[in-house]
């Protein structure tokens, strides 16, 4: 029998318990807020060890999909979806299809697109169930090379602000993750002659990237330990710790993993030892800009150079957020929730 629990907790508008037996389903689905549109935010599907972690996780997801939208200048809001499972599993069409009917039973309030342990492949079977789906291969696609993209356009950024240029010939970047978004970038970063140092927590894909880019491997804990220009977390968050800053020996930390500050005060630290942090769901959203095609322009067909050019953006927002950093001696990700917030005040107060 499929039900569903909702519940407003802090400052979310709702959180819905997902729970279908004949499909094996359990999900969340967390809507922050809608002040600037319908939340629009993948579904992750992962092997989380209890109910507590994954709730904790889709919290953290959702409203850094609010702030990301709002930074992107979209007209949507933030939400987020996570599946308890392995996404190995065989019954994962009978979990997609599930979740599809309590996407679409929350009427357009939450639109889904893939995220980690989901593809576009996955998002046709949701679809069959809804409408509300973006990343189709129908609409604007898998958003992992977007993503890529506009990290890649964030790093440039970074670089520039740093050492006045924007040429990455000869830089070591330390690359933490190998999935579609760390391969694609490292494939950027390698065509523009950076020196890779990569880990994963799976040998295959270190394999790829030393065949590929020349890569040098890495074991998964010893990456923080890398000396390196750029230090690029791509997995999942919580990279940056009061631990992990102590141990970085590079100069810029800018990588495309969601929440990657474990607490709001490594970005104080990290500025401390004088890094440069390029908040997380800023650089990041490459992916997000690229899908929100779907919804901002359904009846049009997808226009990807119109695409690249607005992820491109996300470079001179970094640009703007370290130079006000520096301006008014802030930590980047303080200045990034506050640009944010305040945009979000100006839509609720109008």
């Amino acid at each position: 029998m499929a039900q569903y629990r909702t519940k407003h907790v802090d400052d979310f508008e709702q959180i819905v318990f997902c729970e279908d037996t004949e499909a094996g389903l359990e999900a969340i689905i967390a809507i922050h807020d809608t002040t600037l549109g319908p939340a629009l935010g993948g579904c992750r599907l992962w092997p989380y060890p209890n109910e507590r972690e994954a709730f904790d996780d889709v919290m953290r997801l959702a409203r850094g999909m609010t702030r990301k939208a709002a930074m992107a200048g979209l007209p949507l809001g933030g939400g987020k979806a996570v599946i308890i499972a392995d996404p190995k599993t065989a019954a994962r069409p009978a979990l997609l299809a599930g979740f599809g009917r309590f996407v679409d039973r929350l009427g357009g309030r939450y639109i889904t697109a893939e995220d980690v342990g989901t593809s576009t492949e996955d998002m046709e079977i949701v679809a069959c169930e809804t409408r509300h789906v973006s990343g189709r291969r129908t609409g604007s696609g898998d958003p992992s090379p977007h993503t890529a993209y506009g990290v890649f356009t964030g790093i440039r950024a970074a670089v520039r602000h740093c050492l006045g240029g924007d040429s990455l010939i000869g830089a070591k970047v330390a690359v933490q993750g190998l999935g579609h978004v760390g391969m694609n970038l490292c494939r950027l970063l390698h065509d523009a002659g950076a020196d890779l140092f990569v880990t994963d927590i799976a040998a295959a894909p270190i394999a790829r990237a030393a065949e590929k880019f020349g890569a040098h491997a890495v074991a998964p804990d010893a990456i923080y330990d890398v000396a390196a220009d750029l230090f690029a977390p791509c997995a999942l968050g919580g990279a940056i710790s009061a631990d992990t800053v102590r141990r970085l020996k590079v100069g810029i930390v800018a990588g495309s993993a969601n929440n990657q500050l474990s607490e709001p005060s490594d970005g104080a630290a990290l500025a401390g030892r004088g890094i440069l942090y390029a908040p997380d769901y800023v650089i990041n959203a490459g992916g997000l800009i690229n899908v929100s095609w779907d919804v901002t322009n359904p009846d049009l067909p997808y226009d990807s150079n119109l695409m690249r050019a607005r992820v491109e953006r996300i470079g001179p927002t970094l640009t703007d957020i370290f130079n006000r950093a520096k301006a008014e001696r802030r930590p980047t990700n303080e200045i990034a929730d506050a640009v944010a917030d305040a945009r979000l005040s100006h839509a609720q107060a109008a």
